[in-house]
């Protein structure tokens, strides 16, 4: 079995999160993925492993009550392992309202994702609207 190419990891990634596939967006991660969470807010910070990205995730979409998508708005683009990804994401709950552009730099070994950067193109927005651990 050949093992997928880096943008081929990032695309099924995507594409199963786009779907709300999260048993395969859980899979596309490595035992010991690394993701770097940008800002100053309660989900910020360097999350280790499969379990604390999920528990980011869900803790996500109980924040945005459910709306917080994330879309793909122009070509990957790759170099080596590491894909960059164009994104816009939002999300709306009681009071607040989350709508902007970010990248998302995705490094892949082995076909599986090791280590996530994101970036985001307000951050001051993006830490009103997750807001600080309670």
């Amino acid at each position: 079995m050949t093992t997928p190419s880096p943008v081929q990891v990032v695309e099924s990634y995507f594409q199963a999160l786009a779907e709300g596939r999260i048993p395969d967006v859980m899979a596309a991660f490595d035992a010991n993925i690394i993701w770097h969470q940008p800002g100053a807010n309660r989900f910020s910070g360097i999350k280790q492993g499969p379990e604390a990205v999920g528990a980011m995730i869900g803790g996500m979409m109980e924040v945005s009550q459910g709306s917080f998508k994330l879309e793909v708005t122009g070509p990957l683009m790759v170099n080596g392992d590491t894909v960059a990804v164009p994104v816009h994401f939002s999300g709306q709950r009681e009071g607040a309202t989350l709508d902007q552009d970010g990248i998302d730099l995705m490094t892949v070994r082995g076909g599986k994702v090791v280590e996530v950067k994101l970036f985001s193109s307000d951050p001051a927005q993006e830490d009103a609207f997750w807001g600080q651990a309670e």
